[in-house]
C-alpha cells in the first residue's frame, strides 16, 4: 500500500464502488461464476439480511484469497482488555475521573496497549459498549486485528494514525474520528514517536447520523463530510498474524498472506473518518441551555424509540451568547450514564484536573456539574458574547450503567481528589 497517493470518497452510508486495479470490479452481478482477475467474491454483512433497506449495511469484497484461508484460532492473553458483562467490574455511585495512561517504555502497538476503563450492557445481546484507552509507540507490521464484538470508534488525542483496512487506507489525526465496522480486519501504523487516544467499542446497532427533528434539513454532521477509503491492497505472501476479539476473548490466527488483499469492493459497510471541525454546532441565541443532545455527531439506535444504545457527542469551539444564563454545563442528575474525554484545550466546566487524554465517569443519577471555582465565576461574570476556542471535548452517553474495570480502579486508579472539587461550593441561601 502506498500512502503517498491517499484518496477518499465522500457521503455517509453511500453505496460506493472502488477498484485498485482497472477491471477488478464485476459489472452487473455481485457474485459471477468467474470473478475478474481471478479474484474471489466475499460478502461482508454487518446487519441482518432482512432489515429495512435504509438500515442495511453490506459490502462485496473482491479479494486474492477469501478470509476463510486461515489457521484455527488459538486463545491468547487478554491483557487489560475487558468486555461486558465483566465479572470483575467495580460498582460505585461516586463520580470518577482518570488521568491519561502512561506512555509505554518498550515497543507497544495501539492494540497491545489497550486498557478498558468501563463497560456496560451485554456483548452477546448486542447492547452496550466499552471504552478503552491506548498509548503506543510502535506500528503493527505483519500484525492485524479485528473484533466481532462491535464496531470501533477511534478518537485520537495525540499523534496521527495510519489505518490500513480491507477496504483501503485512512489517516486519522487528533480532531478527527474513525469508525471501523465489526469484523473488519485492519492494522494501525504510526508516524509520530508516540500516540494516545480513546476507542469506544459499540456492541449495538451500527452508528448512524441522528435525526434532526425540528432543526430541519441542515446542521449537525452532514453526510457529505464523511470520508471513505478507496480500494488499496497488500499482496504479501509471508507469515502474518491476525488477533481477533470474539465474545470478549482474544485469539491468534496465523496466515501465509496479508488479510488486506481486497482489490475491489462495492457496498456501504466500510470504515470511514470524519473531521470534527466540520460539525455545524447548534446553540441558543436567547437564554438557557438546549440539552447537550444538540451536539450529537453519531448515534447507535437503542431498543426503545428516542433512547440510543450509544450517543457520541462533542463540545467543540462555539459562541456562547445566552442572556441572563449560567453558561457552563448546569448541575444535573440524569438517567443516562456519561463518559467524557478531552482531545485538546480546557473543558468549560473543568479548569483543573480534567486533561487531554483523561476520562471522567458520571453514571445515571450521579450528581455532577462545574467545579466550585467555575460555578462561582459563572454566577458573577458580566455576560457578553464569548467564543470558546481552545477546546474539544466529547461524551459517550448510554442508558446502561457503566462499570469500571478492576484495572481502571487500581492501575493506578481514579483521581482521589475529584469529589473534593465540589465541596467548597458555598451556601448562598
Amino acid at each position: 500500500m502506498n500512502w503517498d497517493d491517499l484518496q477518499y470518497q465522500y457521503g455517509f452510508g453511500n453505496e460506493f464502488e472502488s477498484e485498485a486495479l482497472p477491471g477488478a470490479l464485476p459489472r452487473g452481478q455481485f457474485s459471477p461464476q468467474q470473478v475478474p482477475l481471478g479474484l474471489y467474491a466475499e460478502q461482508f454483512s454487518t446487519t441482518a439480511f432482512t432489515v429495512a433497506r435504509a438500515r442495511q449495511r453490506r459490502t462485496w469484497l473482491y479479494r486474492i484469497r477469501p478470509a476463510v484461508v486461515q489457521s484455527d484460532p488459538v486463545a491468547r492473553s487478554m491483557g487489560n482488555i475487558r468486555t461486558a458483562p465483566d465479572s470483575t467490574a467495580v460498582v460505585t455511585p461516586a463520580p470518577l475521573r482518570w488521568d491519561p495512561i502512561d506512555m509505554p517504555v518498550t515497543p507497544t502497538t495501539v492494540i497491545d496497549s489497550l486498557m478498558t476503563i468501563v463497560t456496560n450492557g451485554d456483548v452477546d445481546q448486542h447492547i452496550g459498549m466499552a471504552v478503552h484507552l491506548y498509548a503506543a509507540n510502535a506500528s503493527m507490521a505483519r500484525q492485524y486485528f479485528s473484533t466481532t464484538d462491535g464496531e470501533l470508534l477511534i478518537i485520537p488525542e495525540s499523534g496521527s494514525l495510519r489505518i490500513a483496512t480491507e477496504c483501503g487506507r485512512l489517516v486519522v489525526s487528533p480532531g478527527e474520528i474513525c469508525v471501523i465496522p465489526a469484523g473488519m480486519r485492519f492494522k494501525i501504523e504510526i508516524t509520530d514517536a508516540q500516540v494516545r487516544g480513546y476507542i469506544c467499542e459499540n456492541y449495538g446497532e451500527p452508528l448512524c447520523l441522528p435525526e434532526r427533528g425540528v432543526i430541519g434539513a441542515n446542521g449537525l454532521a452532514n453526510e457529505r463530510d464523511f470520508a471513505y477509503p478507496v480500494a488499496a491492497f497488500e499482496d504479501l505472501s509471508c507469515a502474518c498474524e491476525l488477533t481477533t476479539k470474539y465474545a470478549g476473548e482474544l485469539f491468534t490466527i496465523t496466515l501465509d498472506h496479508s488479510p488486506l488483499d481486497v482489490v475491489a469492493w462495492t457496498g456501504n459497510s466500510a470504515p470511514y473518518k470524519y473531521d470534527l471541525a466540520r460539525f455545524n454546532t447548534i446553540n441558543t441565541v436567547s437564554f438557557d441551555h438546549p440539552d447537550p443532545s444538540i451536539f450529537t455527531v453519531l448515534s447507535s439506535p437503542g431498543l426503545s424509540p428516542g433512547i440510543a444504545n450509544l450517543d457520541f457527542v462533542i463540545f467543540p469551539p462555539r459562541w456562547m451568547v445566552a442572556e441572563q444564563t449560567f453558561r457552563p454545563p448546569y448541575f444535573h442528575r440524569n438517567t443516562m450514564s456519561e463518559v467524557m474525554g478531552l482531545i485538546r484545550g480546557v473543558y468549560d466546566a473543568r479548569e483543573t484536573g480534567f486533561v487531554p487524554g483523561g476520562l471522567s465517569l458520571h453514571n445515571g443519577m450521579t450528581p455532577h456539574g462545574p467545579e466550585a471555582n467555575v460555578a462561582d465565576m459563572a454566577a458573577k461574570v458580566d455576560l457578553q458574547p464569548v467564543k470558546l476556542t481552545d477546546t474539544l471535548a466529547f461524551m459517550l452517553e448510554s442508558p446502561y450503567r457503566m462499570r469500571p474495570t478492576r484495572a481502571a480502579m487500581t492501575e493506578p486508579g481514579p483521581q482521589a481528589e475529584y469529589t473534593a472539587s465540589w465541596q467548597s461550593i458555598p451556601r448562598r441561601f
